[in-house]
């Protein structure tokens, strides 16, 4: 399964346009089950994201803190 990543700012948009076709009820009961999943896979991907700059910054600051 090679999938290409996504950059946290592009997860977020997607993320925003998902969600906001479910609050105009664009989507049918079809879609919904499906784009729910894929908002849940882009939030663990902005998670993930956000905790690996979160340990890199610590990183960082624990250098120039030396």
């Amino acid at each position: 399964m090679d999938k290409k990543e996504i950059s946290y700012t592009a997860a977020i948009k997607e993320i925003e346009t998902i969600l906001g076709k479910i609050e105009n009820q664009e989507l049918d009961v079809d879609e919904l089950a499906g784009k729910l999943r894929r908002v849940t896979e882009l939030i663990k991907t902005c998670k993930s994201k956000l905790h690996s700059a979160e340990s890199e910054v610590d990183k960082i600051l624990k250098e120039i803190g030396d």
